[in-house]
């Protein structure tokens, strides 16, 4: 019978890398809670309606990377391919905005784009998405820039640049879309067959192509950051003062735009040159008009997603020492009828632990605690029963010590990382 395989761009995680996600989440939780965010589950599954309403019928992700389907009552559902429009639905469903002036809420989970699978690009990937209700003030801007220096710089990540930029209002992006549309008229057989596209449905987006042709093209195009409305600079420029303020360094590069149609005023990305052409990592900006436009009241919002698939790749490992990973061999009956007290005494104190469920020789244990990787090899017989003790192996020096079987000094030891082999 054939094996069946995991699907195209998806896959599972596990090892080094959950680790690594582990500790994304942790020191994001940690930053988020000191700030004053709460976490929100939201569903994976939405009706497709909020995906093209909120973000844009004429993006690719709507009509090229969704995940959509009819279900047994003939609704059309997708899987979420981002997480701000479910927070923005969970938001006004919630009647949040009834019960608090600012909300601050995060969210982690799977997204999900058919997209062509690359280094740090799958169809199914993992975010932290976090975002702000309520204000609409440059400083919220920030603070999140902020937020994510601190994130990024608690993590290790060595060669990063948070990139900033403004999309302006509505009324500069009109101004704009005019503008630019008289530029791309002459060059649009330049420009590859997605950005032709776009230069009819959504031609900001030709700025977002990483292909050299439309970067050639784009080169002395007019920039929407040069058409903007007075309000919109005031607030850009305020933003950049409030991040100054929070000594937080940043690059403002005009070409940044975002690919979905919801984003206003402010928009950045943080970046890594180890990451190749796919090199943004957290990415997100500002929304004042989605929440409105979604059938909620009239509420400002702004955030960010953190992409842990990417992250992960260029996050160091955690070298800090850790309690010894501990397998107990047992030799005889009367050694596996203590094995549940060793096993309950170690595990309460945060030791992990392993063993062999099935009677095997001490040379197969010690095989199979090899396999594991394991530090140490507590081995118990009827020999050391008899003595009160038992023989503790470190398996990488491959010397061994005798305690007293009660454990508590070993306990003690292992934890304190104190035990000598000498």
């Amino acid at each position: 019978m054939e094996t069946i395989r995991r699907l195209r761009g998806f896959r599972d995680i596990i090892g080094e890398e959950i680790e690594k996600f582990r500790k994304i989440e942790e020191v994001s939780r940690k930053y988020l809670s000191l700030l004053g965010y709460k976490e929100i589950k939201i569903p994976i599954l939405e009706r497709t309606e909020l995906f093209v309403r909120s973000i844009g019928e004429a993006t690719d992700i709507v009509r090229k990377e969704m995940f959509s389907f009819t279900d047994l009552s003939g609704d059309s559902v997708t899987l979420r391919p981002e997480a701000t429009a479910g927070m923005v639905r969970a938001y006004i469903e919630g009647g949040f905005f009834n019960k608090e002036r600012i909300t601050r809420i995060f969210t982690i989970g799977s997204m999900f784009r058919h997209e062509r699978p690359q280094k740090g690009r799958f169809r199914e990937f993992n975010q932290i998405d976090v975002e702000v209700f309520g204000s609409s003030s440059p400083f919220v801007d920030a603070e999140l820039i902020w937020l994510i220096s601190l994130i990024v710089r608690d993590l290790k990540v060595q060669n990063f640049q948070i990139e900033v930029n403004t999309v302006g209002c509505p009324d500069c992006r009109k101004k704009f879309r005019d503008l630019f549309s008289r530029f791309i008229a002459s060059k649009t057989e330049l420009l590859c067959s997605d950005c032709k596209e776009r230069a009819m449905r959504n031609p900001l987006r030709i700025f977002d192509c990483k292909k050299e042709t439309c970067l050639s093209v784009t080169d002395d195009a007019p920039l929407l950051f040069d058409v903007l409305c007075e309000q919109c600079t005031k607030h850009f420029e305020t933003f950049l003062r409030y991040v100054e303020g929070f000594k937080v360094q940043v690059k403002h590069k005009k070409r940044l735009v975002r690919g979905l149609d919801y984003y206003t005023r402010t928009v950045f990305e943080v970046t890594s040159s180890d990451l190749g052409a796919q090199n943004a990592f957290i990415a997100g900006g500002r929304y004042d008009n989605l929440v409105k436009d979604m059938g909620g009241p009239d509420v400002p919002g702004i955030g960010f997603a953190i992409g842990l698939d990417r992250l992960s790749l260029i996050i160091p490992i955690d070298k800090s020492r850790k309690a010894p990973r501990v397998f107990v061999a047992t030799i005889g009956e009367a050694a596996r009828e203590n094995l549940s007290r060793v096993l309950e005494y170690l595990v309460l104190r945060n030791i992990a632990v392993y063993y062999e469920p099935e009677p095997r020789s001490l040379k197969s244990q010690m095989r199979h605690a090899d396999s594991l990787n394991v530090d140490l090899v507590l081995i118990i017989g009827e020999e050391e029963i008899k003595k009160g003790i038992v023989l503790v192996k470190d398996m990488k020096r491959g010397t061994q010590k005798s305690y007293p079987i009660n454990l508590e000094g070993l306990v003690n030891d292992i934890l304190e990382g104190s035990i000598d082999f000498k």
